[in-house]
């Protein structure tokens, strides 16, 4: 009888460590699959984000042309003052379109070029020697959805 139980209680042991090993490979398959889930909803959030920046950015880009047209207008009309209608509708477009995010560059004359933030159109003369190599004129304006920049301020560069 003594034999019997040892046989038995090494086909236990052995039935044990077997099972042990399923319960072990089942915890690493779950722990794989949780990990892996968790990839996969970071990765989905951040291609949700990306889509939605990318729509913005798309659009914004296709009305900056009318805050072109509202500075060429400007230009035009040298007698505007705040209370003008033009000016007011043009101002409410753009504070509209910078609670998105949009923010125009701010160059002016005589500032360092930036290759990050400026598009050199030409060069010319520099009326002054100490405008050479800096910004002449801006042609057109630029402008930065949050931090990135999404149309080149166009400038004319003196030499």
């Amino acid at each position: 009888m003594a034999k019997k139980s040892k046989l038995t209680k090494s086909k236990e042991q052995k039935k044990i460590k077997e099972l042990e090993e399923i319960i072990d490979q089942s915890k690493d398959k779950y722990l794989r699959i949780a990990a892996e889930y968790e990839n996969y909803r970071k990765r989905t959030v951040e291609e949700r984000f990306e889509a939605i920046e990318n729509g913005k950015k798309a659009i914004l880009k296709s009305i900056i042309p009318v805050l072109d047209d509202f500075e060429r207008a400007e230009k035009a009309n040298k007698n505007t003052n705040e209370n003008d209608g033009f000016f007011l509708i043009q101002q409410k477009l753009f504070d509209s379109l910078k609670k998105e995010g949009l923010n125009k560059i701010n160059t002016s004359i005589g500032k360092e070029f930036d290759v990050n933030k400026h598009e050199a159109i030409t060069q010319i003369k520099a009326p002054k020697k100490n405008l050479k190599g800096k910004i002449v004129d801006e042609i057109e304006s630029g402008y930065m959805l949050n931090d990135k920049v999404i149309r080149y301020t166009k400038v004319v560069i003196g030499k």
